[in-house]
C-alpha cells in the first residue's frame, strides 16, 4: 500500500516527515487534530495537509506533516482522543514499506549475542513486568480520563449538561489522577465547555497561554460558584441535619459533598476531615440513634474512619435492618446478626 507516499508526492511533502492518521471522526476540526497529535512529543509540530473520507469506515484519513522525522518505533501505534472511544491509527512511510514488502530479509538481523540476551529469562520477565505496569497505569487512568460532560454555566442546567458541582468533581479527578500532559488536559476541559463557560476559559487562555488545567478549573469555579468563603461554608456544614425519611447513608453522602467544598475553599484542613465528618454525622443524625449505637460511632471519635469505610459500615447496617424488618413483617422472627 503506497497511499502515503503517493499522497506526499502530490502535496510536495517529504514522506519521512509525513504521517497518515486513520479512524478520525468526520466532524473533527483541523485544529483539534493538530493539538492531539502534538501531544506525541516525538512528532514535534504537526500540520494537517489533506483529508480524505473513507465511506467503508465512515471516518477520515488525514495526511499530516511533522516537524520531526517520523520513526514508527517512536510514536505509539495509535492515539486516544477525547472525541471518540475509537483510537486514531498512525501510519508512517516505513510502516507502509514493511507492509508492502513483507519479506523476512527486511527485518533487522540480531547477532547471536543479542538474540541470547533478548531470550534470556531475566529479559523476558523484565519485559512482561514493564508491559503490565503500562497496562495497569492505562486502566487506572481510564476511569479518571473519560470525556468530561458538557458544562455551559446556564441556570437551570439544560438537559444533557452537567451541574457545576458534578462537573468540577469530574474535572478535578481528571487533572489529579491522570498522568497525561497538561496540554491534553487543557484540551479536554475546553472541549467540554460551551457558552459563557467557554468564554471564561478562552479569556484565561488568551491572558496566559501556559495556564494550567487547574487554573482553568479555578476560573470556572470563581465565575459560577457561590461567593461563599471557606468559613461560611464550614458554618453551613456544621448545621446539616438528617431529613425525615432520609437514610443515614444518604445523609453521609450529603455531608461528604459539603465537606469537600469546605476543604477546597480552605475552611478546614484536609487532615481534619475524617473527624469533622464523623462528628457532624453523629450530631445531625436525628432518626438513626439505634444505628449509631450499633456501629459504636460515638466511641470512635479519637480514631474516626474515612468516608468509604464509614459508608460501607452504614450500608451494611442498613442492609441488616432492611432484612430484619422484612422477616419481622412476614412473621418469621428476627434476623440473626453476624
Amino acid at each position: 500500500m503506497a497511499q502515503l507516499r503517493h499522497w506526499c508526492k502530490g502535496e510536495g511533502i517529504n514522506p519521512d516527515n509525513a504521517l497518515l492518521v486513520k479512524d478520525i471522526p468526520d466532524d473533527t476540526e483541523v485544529s483539534f487534530i493538530e493539538e492531539t497529535l502534538e501531544s506525541v512529543k516525538a512528532l514535534g509540530r504537526v500540520r494537517v495537509r489533506g483529508r480524505m473520507y473513507d465511506p467503508q469506515l465512515e471516518s477520515l484519513t488525514v495526511l499530516c506533516e511533522c516537524r520531526e522525522k517520523v520513526n514508527v518505533k517512536t510514536p505509539p501505534p495509535d492515539v486516544l482522543s477525547s472525541n471518540t472511544d475509537r483510537p486514531w491509527r498512525l501510519v508512517g512511510a516505513s510502516a507502509e514499506q514493511t507492509t508492502e514488502r513483507n519479506k523476512p530479509d527486511e527485518n533487522p538481523v540480531l547477532s547471536q549475542a543479542e538474540l541470547a540476551q533478548t531470550c534470556a529469562p531475566d529479559a523476558i520477565i523484565r519485559a512482561v513486568g514493564e508491559l503490565m505496569e503500562k497496562q495497569g497505569r492505562f486502566i487506572g487512568e481510564s476511569s479518571a480520563y473519560r470525556r468530561l460532560r458538557t458544562f455551559s454555566g446556564v441556570v437551570p442546567t439544560p438537559p444533557g449538561e452537567e451541574q457545576l458541582d458534578s462537573w468540577l468533581e469530574q474535572a478535578r479527578l481528571m487533572v489529579e489522577a491522570s498522568e497525561r500532559p497538561d496540554k491534553e488536559k487543557r484540551m479536554r476541559i475546553l472541549q467540554s465547555l460551551k457558552g459563557a463557560a467557554s468564554e471564561i476559559v478562552q479569556a484565561v487562555r488568551f491572558n496566559d497561554p501556559d495556564a494550567t488545567p487547574q487554573e482553568y478549573i479555578d476560573a470556572l469555579e470563581n465565575a459560577f460558584d457561590t461567593p461563599e468563603t471557606g468559613e461560611e461554608l464550614y458554618f453551613a456544614f456544621r448545621h446539616l441535619c438528617q431529613k425525615p425519611r432520609e437514610k443515614l447513608s444518604e445523609f453521609l453522602r450529603r455531608i461528604e459533598k459539603a465537606l469537600n467544598r469546605v476543604v477546597q475553599r480552605g475552611g478546614l484542613p484536609a487532615s481534619a476531615a475524617n473527624g469533622a465528618r464523623l462528628e457532624q454525622l453523629i450530631k445531625g443524625a436525628t432518626t438513626s440513634d439505634l444505628m449509631l449505637l450499633n456501629l459504636r460511632l460515638r466511641e470512635r471519635k479519637n480514631s474516626p474512619p474515612n468516608f468509604l469505610q464509614l459508608l460501607n459500615e452504614i450500608r451494611s447496617e442498613e442492609g441488616y435492618e432492611a432484612s430484619r424488618h422484612k422477616l419481622s413483617s412476614s412473621g418469621e422472627g428476627d434476623f440473626p446478626r453476624n
